[in-house]
C-alpha cells in the first residue's frame, strides 16, 4: 500500500502529461504528495485526460508547470514556481525523455543534439536547479531533498537503432552517481530507476517490432507496466529508502540477470 508514504511531500514530475511520467505523478499524488506536472503540453499522447485533472479528481493537489526541460529558464522556472506554490521541493523526478529511432550513422548532428537536449541536459537542468533549491530547506527525516533520475536497461545493454538514446541514458545513470557523491553531506539523495521492456499502451502493443524480443529475453512471465516504475519512484521518493543513494535500480523483469 502506498497511502500516506509521500503524505506532505512536494514533487516535480517532468514529461508527466503521458507515459510513464504519468504513472508516477498519479502515483506520487495517491502517496500523498503535492504534485508539479512538467511537460511541454498537457494531453496525454495515450489519450485520456490530462493528469492535473485525473489527480484533481481523485482529490489530490497538483498544478500544471509549461517546461521545456533543455532549456535552462524554463527548469529555473519550473522550480520556482513549485516553491511559491508550495514552498519547497522534496523530489525532482527527471523523467522527459524522447528517442531518435537512429543508429550511429544514420543519426544527423542535429538530431543527436536534439536528443541529448532533452534527455541528458534537460536531466543536468533538473539536478542542478534543484539542489540549488534542496540546499536551502531545513531538513525533514534527515533529507533535505531527493532527485530521481530516469535511466534505462538500454544505457547498461545497447540500444540497438537507436544510439543517441542508449547514450543519454547511460549518462543519466552516470550523472546519478556523481550528485549522489558530491552532495550527500548537504543531506540530498539521489537514485536512478532503470526500467526494462515497458508496454505503456496495450491497445498499440502489437505495432512495437520490438515486443516478440522482449518477450523471449524477460524471465518474468509478462512484460512492465507504467505503474511498476511508478512503484518504485514512490519507494525511492519516501523515508524508507533513505540510506539508499547513488543507486541504479533496475526493473526490467529480470531481463538483465539471463
Amino acid at each position: 500500500m502506498i497511502e500516506n508514504m509521500l503524505q506532505g511531500k512536494t514533487a516535480v514530475v517532468t514529461g508527466a502529461s503521458s507515459g510513464l511520467g504519468r504513472a508516477i505523478a498519479i502515483h506520487f499524488a495517491t502517496a500523498g504528495a503535492n504534485v508539479v506536472v512538467a511537460d511541454v503540453r498537457t494531453e496525454p499522447l495515450e489519450g485520456g485526460e490530462p493528469t492535473v485533472a485525473l489527480i484533481a479528481a481523485m482529490g489530490g493537489s497538483a498544478i500544471f508547470v509549461k517546461s521545456d526541460v533543455s532549456l535552462w529558464s524554463d527548469v529555473d522556472a519550473l522550480v520556482a514556481r513549485t516553491v511559491e506554490r508550495y514552498d519547497r521541493l522534496d523530489v525532482m523526478v527527471n523523467n522527459a525523455a524522447i528517442f531518435s529511432g537512429t543508429g550511429l550513422l544514420e543519426t544527423a548532428p542535429e538530431e543527436w543534439e536534439r536528443v541529448m537536449g532533452v534527455n541528458l541536459k534537460g536531466m543536468f537542468f533538473g539536478c542542478k536547479r534543484a539542489i540549488e533549491q534542496m540546499r536551502t530547506q531545513d531538513p525533514r527525516c534527515e533529507v533535505r531533498g531527493r532527485i530521481i533520475n530516469l535511466g534505462s536497461q538500454l544505457g547498461i545493454t545497447n540500444s540497438p537503432h537507436d544510439t543517441p538514446y542508449g547514450v543519454s541514458k547511460a549518462g543519466a545513470i552516470y550523472l546519478t552517481r556523481h550528485v549522489a557523491a558530491d552532495y550527500a553531506a548537504q543531506l540530498i539523495v539521489c537514485n536512478c530507476i532503470s526500467p526494462g521492456k515497458i508496454v505503456k499502451d496495450e491497445s498499440r502493443r502489437n505495432q512495437d517490432p520490438e515486443i516478440d524480443n522482449a518477450v523471449r529475453r524477460t524471465p518474468w512471465p509478462r512484460l512492465g507496466r507504467p505503474e511498476d516504475i511508478a512503484n518504485a519512484a514512490v519507494f525511492l521518493a519516501s523515508d524508507r529508502a533513505t540510506f539508499i543513494t547513488g543507486a541504479n535500480l533496475v526493473v526490467d523483469g529480470g531481463w538483465l540477470a539471463r
